[in-house]
């Protein structure tokens, strides 16, 4: 399979199976509301980050790629790309009823810090930036690159509206120790705020 065709599925693959398990999720409880300034700038963040990464997009602009990282970069970074869609459902399904796309407290919500979630707060956010970032550096044009500093901004700022309403719901004790414990979006990284 051609490395294009290879990303454009894995894509299409992944999108498509998380709006089919979207309807697994338990009963909410409580929301942050949709208005709030913050909400709509990281829906925003994401949105754009999403189109620039888009392979059309650099083509209507007329550029060019930056490198070409060859079949066998394009394969390994299509292997990265699908690795990042696996952390992204093993977070899921590890998560199951919990799981919201909207930051939530679900009936009977917890903090969960095993599995993938002992490795990041927000494996789901790490695995799509992982593909993201797979992605662009194949794409290498500006736009595909301009899109990680758009995705990154956008899940920092989710992770960081989810964790003060997860501190407020669940207590400071409970997700204060596991944000001291475990890092938010990079594997390895110092844990903390």
């Amino acid at each position: 399979m051609h490395p294009a065709l290879l990303f454009l599925s894995a894509w299409a693959l992944w999108a498509l199976s998380w709006l089919l398990a979207a309807g697994w999720t338990g009963r909410t409880e409580k929301r942050v509301s949709r208005a709030g300034s913050e909400v709509w700038l990281y829906r925003s963040l994401l949105t754009v980050g999403f189109v620039l990464l888009y392979y059309r997009v650099s083509e209507a602009l007329g550029m060019h790629r930056l490198w070409h990282v060859g079949y066998d970069g394009a394969y390994v970074l299509a292997a990265a790309a699908i690795a990042g869609f696996l952390f992204t459902w093993w977070a899921r399904l590890h998560l199951g009823r919990l799981w919201s796309g909207a930051v939530t407290r679900k009936e009977g919500h917890r903090v969960v810090d095993t599995g993938p979630y002992a490795i990041v707060r927000h494996p789901i956010y790490t695995g799509i930036l992982a593909a993201a970032i797979a992605t662009a550096v194949t794409l290498a044009t500006v736009p595909a690159l301009a899109s990680i500093v758009f995705i990154a901004a956008g899940f920092w700022l989710k992770a960081s509206i989810e964790e003060r309403f997860l501190t407020a719901e669940l207590g400071p004790d409970a997700y204060g120790a596991y944000r001291r414990r475990v890092p938010m979006l990079v594997p390895l990284a110092p844990a903390g705020k």
